[in-house]
């Protein structure tokens, strides 16, 4: 039994402390000790009706991940020095419903995406953005970047190669060569996935402490050495090099740009139409239109006196080029095809 020391004097053991658990937490609810941890009655005091702050806290964090902020905008802080919750009745309800329904998340998160705010467009309201400029009141959708795992998901979504099987051991995507190097202790080698593995989502790479895959920390996955409850969002020129170079972006392009030629149509308008639809959820407005085909143009004819450096481009990757089109065409496409998955439209959520 743990016994009580006295000051200045180790050696001097006092009273016994028995083991009990934290009546303050426990509140009217105390149990009678029973496993000799405390564990069974922490765990009751968490789940406990007369215990509102778990239920607040969760349901604070998923409101968060629906509508870029959560209803109290600090999440890792639900103290004094936090933020007073925008919506107090509301956070209160769905906190209860939360409690009610047994814990159930999916029951919350259907409450919520099924809400008429959650269904509102995000395009700005002119009459509202004097007042709330931060969207505190909700009076429309909110627009935010994707957080890093989806990034790389939603490129490989939209060229048809993301493989969506649930569990399994870690993936281990493409990697910067020789990154590993100063990883001692032991001494340990990057071998990438081959095969559908190296397709499957963002939420399954391997992660390596101090050592996170470069294009989740480009953009602002946590190195999970300290737990995170709120990611920064930062844009930065690395960002950009990333959705241009990283071989898993390239991949997606060049797949794409098949897909693209192959279904797209027999025109360049109408395959860039397709191009728009299909990565963005919209046409291209006449502007978008003239600088993509001019890049396109443009491209087609470096790759045609770069024969080498289309045969290069078109094999970054696993996955096998599966069209008849010269590889010149490919490759301009491949390029075109990399500049909209760089757009802003295609990291934000709307």
């Amino acid at each position: 039994e743990p016994r009580i020391f006295h000051r200045g004097k180790p050696t001097l053991r006092g009273d016994q402390v028995p083991r009990q658990f934290l009546r303050v937490l426990a509140g009217e609810n105390r149990e009678p000790f029973r496993d000799g941890s405390g564990r069974l009655e922490l765990a009751r005091a968490i789940a406990s009706p007369k215990n509102p702050l778990p239920a607040r806290v969760f349901v604070n964090r998923l409101w968060k991940l629906f509508f870029g902020t959560g209803l109290s905008r600090v999440l890792d802080d639900v103290g004094t020095q936090g933020e007073i919750p925008s919506h107090p009745k509301l956070i209160d309800r769905l906190a209860v419903e939360f409690m009610d329904s047994g814990w159930n998340i999916k029951h919350v998160i259907k409450l919520m995406v099924m809400s008429r705010t959650y269904q509102q467009s995000s395009l700005p309201r002119l009459e509202a953005e004097d007042q709330d400029p931060y969207n505190r009141f909700l009076v429309r959708q909110a627009r935010f970047r994707l957080d890093a795992e989806m990034i790389r998901d939603n490129a490989l979504a939209v060229s048809g190669l993301l493989t969506t099987n649930i569990g399994g051991p870690s993936a281990k995507p493409y990697q910067p060569e020789g990154y590993w190097d100063h990883l001692y202790f032991p001494n340990r080698d990057y071998q990438h996935d081959e095969g559908d593995d190296q397709y499957r989502r963002g939420i399954y790479t391997h992660w390596q402490r101090q050592f996170l895959h470069p294009a989740l920390k480009i953009f602002d996955a946590p190195s999970r050495e300290e737990c995170t409850a709120d990611r920064p969002r930062s844009s930065t020129p690395l960002g950009a090099l990333a959705l241009l170079n990283d071989p898993s972006q390239v991949e997606a392009a060049r797949v794409l740009a098949t897909h693209v030629v192959r279904e797209g149509g027999n025109n360049v308008d109408v395959r860039l139409q397709w191009l728009g639809k299909r990565t963005l959820s919209r046409q291209f407005n006449d502007a978008e239109l003239k600088a993509l085909k001019g890049l396109l143009i443009k491209h087609q004819h470096h790759y045609k006196t770069h024969s080498a450096a289309a045969s290069k481009l078109m094999t970054t990757g696993l996955y096998p080029t599966t069209s008849n089109e010269d590889i010149e065409v490919l490759a301009g496409w491949t390029s075109t095809v990399r500049a909209v998955l760089n757009m802003h439209e295609m990291i934000t959520r709307n």
